[in-house]
């Protein structure tokens, strides 16, 4: 990868990177895990440490005070969090959705242990005035934009697809090369861009960690060379030694292009989706953001596929344990608009008096002496939900209730309710995580699962009528 161990100063920075088990985070422990002391989070718990110099710790990042925990007494933390995986049997969000709300728990945590600077690695934006950003590159924009609203400084640095060994963009091309002889490919790979190494990206990821000058700041990273998707599928041909013929035709709508990638790239579709969405923008380097503070030799993005097919070095990856968890959890997230800037304590407050109004014929709420919200159906006296309100780990801006009882629960140790505001209160999100529903899970996912999603969008329109 021709990038060395560097020497170990007397007082190393603590540096924890959220994704450490992906293809950057890999590589960024490989090379660097002597220069720092590297804190390595992994939703998993880790069962074999290839790397005893590096602390694996275990972490649920949708969880506030799992992720205060794994940050404390660091001091960068580095962000590669994209889209996670659902960790409950059903996931009721969009990734966009999904992400704000992960980026809002890590900045919160970040903030709460003073952590100074976060680094994130997020994509490159369109240049074009006006454009329309894709779902992808927009949700990539609110995550950098939530990472830096509190107090740990945040560099962004924002790159196009990163080449090299194991990494899921490259070989998805490499993929499409070796399966199709004949390369017939939609308009969209004319677009432009400008990929880089990831020999490159490691080596400015590592000039950023602890660089007061880039505090605050947002970085375009990618070789000068600045070449279309087609000619990238026409040098990873040339570089495998296969002879390919490579043509655009204008004839493949969005949906089927991602049915070509998927299978012939041979790639799931949380990745597919959002590439080829974003690839009708021009995503080139803007001569304001490059980055400058050190020099670098890049690769072109010929030399950096002939360093990804040939390199023989791979980082260990650690064994783990499997997750123990419930079996039937759900976790539902939905954003809602919030022009008016309300807190989440009065969206919360809105929502327990708003639910027995809409559902005036069948539900009945209460307020308990305790603290307590318990909803009732109207002909019966036991509980269908009961929450109780968290006061020592909400505030003004998040609203904390768990779910503590009610015949439609049935663990009553596990899941909580949640409203906050993100994005400078433009947006509430109200969430629901590792609920156990009592339900049998089939009749829960057409019944109840349902219901709630309805009741919520329903709920997102009162509130969009009352404060307009």
């Amino acid at each position: 990868m021709g990038l060395t161990d560097q020497p170990i100063s007397v007082s190393k920075p603590t540096v924890a990177i959220a994704g450490a088990g992906g293809y950057v985070g890999r590589w960024f422990i490989y090379h660097f895990r002597h220069k720092y002391n590297i804190i390595a989070l992994s939703r998993k718990k880790v069962k074999d440490n290839p790397y005893p110099e590096v602390t694996w710790k275990q972490v649920e990042l949708y969880s506030i005070s799992s992720t205060i925990e794994v940050l404390k007494e660091v001091d960068v933390a580095i962000y590669l969090v994209h889209s996670m995986n659902a960790s409950t049997r059903l996931n009721q969000g969009s990734f966009e959705d999904t992400d704000l709300l992960l980026a809002d728990n890590f900045s919160r945590a970040a903030h709460l242990n003073k952590v100074k600077q976060i680094i994130y690695l997020g994509g490159l934006l369109p240049k074009e005035t006006g454009e329309t950003l894709s779902r992808h590159l927009k949700s990539r924009l609110e995550v950098e934009q939530t990472l830096g609203s509190r107090s740990a400084k945040l560099t962004a640095i924002r790159a196009s697809i990163i080449v090299g060994p194991g990494g899921s963009s490259f070989d998805m091309i490499k993929n499409l090369v070796t399966n199709l002889p004949v390369l017939m490919c939609p308009q969209w790979t004319e677009s432009l861009t400008q990929p880089i190494s990831l020999r490159d990206t490691l080596e400015i990821i590592d000039t950023c960690v602890g660089n007061e000058h880039l505090y605050g700041e947002a970085i375009e990273i990618g070789n000068p060379e600045v070449i279309s998707y087609r000619k990238m599928l026409e040098l990873t041909a040339k570089a495998m030694d296969k002879k390919r013929w490579v043509f655009s035709v204008p004839v493949f709508s969005l949906g089927l292009s991602k049915l070509w990638v998927g299978f012939f790239g041979e790639s799931p579709p949380q990745l597919v989706s959002p590439l080829v969405e974003s690839l009708k923008h021009t995503l080139t380097v803007s001569e304001e953001l490059k980055f400058q503070e050190k020099h670098i030799d890049y690769l072109s993005y010929e030399e950096s596929v002939r360093v990804a097919l040939d390199s023989d070095v791979r980082p260990e990856i650690p064994s783990f344990y499997p997750l123990d968890k419930e079996k039937n959890t759900v976790r539902s997230i939905q954003r809602m608009a919030n022009p008016n800037g309300e807190s989440a304590t009065w969206v919360a407050h809105r929502y327990n008096i708003w639910l027995p109004t809409f559902f005036k014929f069948w539900i009945n709420g209460k307020l308990l002496d305790s603290g307590d919200i318990v909803f009732f159906l109207l002909w019966s006296k036991k509980p269908m939900l009961q929450l109780t309100m968290i006061p020592d780990r909400s505030e003004e801006n998040r609203q904390l209730f768990y779910i503590s009882g009610g015949w439609l629960v049935k663990r009553f140790d596990h899941g909580w309710l949640e409203f906050r505001g993100v994005l400078d209160n433009r947006y509430i999100i109200s969430a629901i995580h590792e609920f156990v529903p009592r339900l049998p899970w089939l009749i829960y996912v057409n019944t109840q699962a349902k219901i709630h999603l309805w009741v919520m969008n329903r709920f997102k329109k009162y509130l969009e009528n009352r404060l307009n």
